[in-house]
């Protein structure tokens, strides 16, 4: 680090040389650049710092990178945004809440970059509470309604299922940007309200915003959700022929999401073939979806012997395939995938389901029992299933996969890690509250049937977030319209 005439490097050239070990990224160079500064005595300048704590967090030593941050004596915005967008990126989001508080703590301001970092984060952990929370500073502190920290908000209020306030945030901003549009447009598609969707789509265009490929995604899933086979397609020829765009991956699997789950699988078998791009994972995994709906046994095979090439280690493929032979009674079938598992070392993903109660997460598994209040619950969900049955409500004993009796199989289905959350949610919070379940995988349509009559029976209303869409269930009637 030190030229032949005996020159040595100042704070402006091992800055700009830490900045190009982040860039490739280098950490072997990265470590000797830091060696030097500290041989050299250059450790202690804010501005040698800050390029270390970035060269580090660039590289992936996010811990060497917060040890830096620790040392440095003079912490501007910009450098604690940076450490709090690291652990986001990392998905360390505990750490990075904890270090957006002590932010607050410090007396720094945050600015428009600390505060979209953060409520990016509460979206994608549906981190509601924390979002709100984040609001209110906002609004006490006066933030610019025109930056971009106010579109994270209606984009992080969407993503958690509370689409009337992302409204009320969005009709609040001056001029909305293209991302306020399209994450209140989204928003309403994934909450069950795709009419709502489609309406503030057409306000977009009447505003003159010129939409993008993300916006279209929104659309063509409103329009999957409600079965709106004609309007979807209207809008998906509109991408290239109205709106000069071109296509992508995701809006193939949008419309093959769409036409499948209406049953139109000629009609999404002539877009495959007829695509110029090869089709992705999301795509099959789509038309598998539909397969399984309707029981297309053919079509499923063809769309998972796609995804076995693609990602061969991915369980729902097998597990979505297998449903459907179970459906169909087709048993040997079903053997012959779970043994093709037990040969590739394919192991299914547990389903999970969690809720938030008194600030707490309580999270439960497919039958667990590790539950502090797992008896209640059991002896609930007991007593609950005869109050369904005796309301007309009957198991879909179609949905387990083992070839057993139907007694067996209705106990199976009893004990979904969804129903064990919900029936917790019920014993443990004040009656008439709201529950809200968030669960990691799609919820089953026994489930969904359930949960309606649960509704009903308790009169709550239940927000089930599962991987695909929110449910909302109020009175025995889902949101999606029994169409997801």
């Amino acid at each position: 680090m030190q030229g032949n005439e005996g020159l040595e490097c100042n704070k402006f050239t091992v800055s700009s040389a830490l900045a190009a070990s982040a860039a490739l990224p280098c950490l072997r160079f990265g470590k000797e650049i830091h060696g030097y500064i500290v041989r050299s005595g250059l450790d202690s300048d804010t501005v040698v710092w800050s390029a270390l704590s970035d060269m580090y967090g660039k590289c992936g030593s996010i811990d060497e990178a917060r040890y830096i941050f620790d040392r440095m004596l003079d912490r501007d915005v910009v450098t604690w945004t940076a450490m709090i967008g690291r652990y986001f990126e990392e998905g360390r989001r505990k750490e990075g809440f904890e270090l957006f508080s002590e932010l607050l703590r410090s007396g720094i301001r945050p600015n428009d970059f600390t505060f979209a970092a953060v409520l990016n984060a509460c979206s994608s952990q549906a981190s509601e509470d924390v979002g709100k929370q984040i609001h209110g500073y906002m609004m006490r502190t006066g933030s610019d309604p025109f930056s971009f920290a106010a579109s994270a908000l209606v984009h992080m209020y969407s993503k958690c299922g509370n689409v009337e306030i992302a409204k009320r945030v969005f009709k609040g901003l001056p001029q909305p940007d293209l991302v306020s549009w399209t994450s209140l447009i989204a928003g309403y598609a994934q909450n069950g309200q795709p009419e709502k969707a489609l309406h503030y789509f057409e306000l977009l265009l009447e505003s003159g915003t010129r939409p993008d490929h993300v916006t279209f995604v929104g659309v063509l899933s409103a329009c999957t959700h409600a079965g709106l086979v004609d309007k979807g397609l209207e809008y998906f020829h509109s991408i290239t022929e109205k709106h000069g765009l071109k296509y992508t991956a995701n809006h193939y699997a949008c419309v093959i999401d769409l036409l499948s789950r209406s049953g139109c699988f000629q009609e999404a078998e002539d877009i495959i073939d007829s695509m110029p791009m090869k089709p992705d994972r999301f795509l099959w995994a789509s038309l598998l979806g539909g397969c399984r709906i309707f029981g297309n046994i053919k079509l499923a095979k063809r769309a998972a012997a796609a995804l076995f090439e693609i990602e061969p280690e991915n369980a729902a493929t097998y597990v979505t395939l297998a449903n459907v032979y179970a459906s169909a009674g087709m048993w040997h079938e079903v053997a012959t995938i779970r043994k093709a598992m037990d040969d590739r070392g394919v192991v299914k993903k547990p389903g999970s389901s969690w809720m938030k109660v008194k600030r707490q997460i309580h999270v439960f598994l497919v039958g667990d029992e590790s539950h502090p209040r797992s008896k209640e619950i059991y002896d609930f969900l007991e007593e609950l299933s005869k109050r369904m049955k005796e309301e007309g409500f009957v198991p879909k004993t179609d949905y387990v996969l083992h070839d057993v009796e139907e007694e067996q199989k209705e106990q199976n289905l009893s004990y979904h890690s969804e129903k064990l959350a919900i029936a917790f949610g019920i014993i443990a919070t004040p009656t008439g509250t709201p529950i809200k379940v968030f669960k990691n995988l799609r919820t089953c349509g026994d489930c969904h049937t359930a949960i309606k009559f649960i509704s009903k029976i308790v009169a709550r209303e239940i927000t089930v977030r599962d991987s695909n869409r929110f449910h909302c269930f109020k009175d025995g009637i889902c949101s999606c319209g029994d169409f997801w």
